[in-house]
């Protein structure tokens, strides 16, 4: 089982509000920073599970990390980028990054993509029901972008969050718990225009010069919550940069302008999934809503 790491120094007394978020690599949680911040700032006791450590991928600067040790480096840098978030809870599942779709790595037992689902959802209910939240956000159906980790992850979430309200399922794990409500967090599909777009303009050839903006993002009819994070941008940013393995200046989101950076960053959407407390109203933009 996971054990629960409190990384955050402090003697704030223990919120009622609990808001967990549960990703598959060091770095997603970009996605949802700007609302770690703002609830946290409000008051809500915040926590995040990371499935893997990041053991694969490139590395942007070799002196940074190796191939062997990079897991271990990642682990450190999602640590620093989560104090720099005020993320009170950080957990590690201890999957090994699956890599893309067709790679070797999907193919090693270790691997996230390879999880027995039921292993994977014990995990994440004995988490749940001990963390005790009424808000989880994780990826949406389609991962962002299609990472096989990021689909995993948003499968074994939603199954999570009806298994730990079941008492009859992973009895031994603690006492049930029913989280309010259940989000996914994608970009707006706005925000992928603007990307594509602007990837067109550049006649860029890279990773990412192929994306179908018809296809990846939230279209407005499913956002039910966007989310302002204007004020928490430079916040967000010194997060992000504490993932040095992971500052590939030459990929498209680096190399964009730094006003179409900062216009993309300024919102964040999220997709209601399932509630117990009632639907989301227009406007409202409020993770939390109803929520007792």
């Amino acid at each position: 089982m996971a054990s629960n790491e409190a990384i955050y120094k402090g003697n704030k007394k223990m919120s009622t509000k609990r808001l967990l978020s549960i990703f598959a690599h060091p770095d997603d949680e970009g996605m949802v920073g700007g609302a770690l911040l703002h609830y946290q700032a409000n008051g809500v006791e915040t926590g995040l599970i990371c499935a893997t450590r990041g053991e694969v991928g490139e590395i942007s600067d070799p002196i940074l990390a190796t191939s062997d040790n990079l897991g271990e480096v990642r682990e450190a840098e999602m640590r620093a980028a989560a104090a720099a978030l005020n993320i009170q809870h950080l957990w590690f599942l201890g999957y090994r990054d699956s890599g893309m779709a067709g790679t070797p790595e999907n193919k090693d037992p270790r691997s996230l993509a390879r999880a027995r689902a039921a292993e994977v959802i014990g995990k994440l209910v004995a988490i749940i029901r001990q963390f005790r939240p009424q808000v989880i956000v994780t990826f949406d159906e389609t991962g962002g972008y299609g990472h096989p980790d990021h689909i995993a992850i948003y499968r074994y979430t939603t199954g999570a969050f009806h298994a730990a309200a079941d008492g009859v399922q992973y009895p031994e794990l603690g006492p049930a718990h029913a989280v309010s409500k259940l989000y996914y967090s994608s970009l707006a599909r706005r925000q992928v225009v603007m990307m594509a777009e602007w990837l067109q303009n550049e006649d860029y050839q890279g990773p990412f010069a192929d994306i179908d903006p018809n296809t990846l993002g939230l279209p407005d009819d499913q956002i039910s919550v966007l989310l302002d994070v204007e004020r928490w941008q430079d916040t967000k940013s010194r997060s992000w940069v504490m993932h040095r393995t992971q500052m590939n200046p030459n990929t498209p989101f680096a190399r964009m302008p730094q006003e179409i950076q900062r216009k993309w960053r300024a919102t964040e959407s999220y997709q209601l999934a399932a509630t117990r407390v009632g639907p989301d109203v227009v406007g409202e933009n409020d993770l939390f809503a109803r929520v007792p």
